[in-house]
């Protein structure tokens, strides 16, 4: 069993910002709220990962920008 901090990004360690996983800031919607995030990189997430944190905003960006294709 993995020890998962709920503040931090499964895919990169870094902050999640998310508004949930803080006592402080838990009655206040999420950022995630806002945003479509690609089932494809959820998907990715080992089992043990999934829904125990959030993603941060960079790596859920990199998951949309995906599917925006080039420039």
């Amino acid at each position: 069993m993995t020890d998962l901090d709920p503040n931090l990004c499964p895919v990169c360690g870094q902050s999640n910002r998310c508004s949930l996983a803080e006592p402080r800031t838990a009655t206040r919607p999420c950022w995630c709220f806002e945003v479509t995030i690609d089932p494809a990189r959820l998907a990715m997430l080992p089992d043990e990962l999934r829904n125990q944190a959030c993603l941060c905003p960079r790596c859920a960006r990199l998951a949309n920008a995906a599917d925006a294709g080039d420039d």
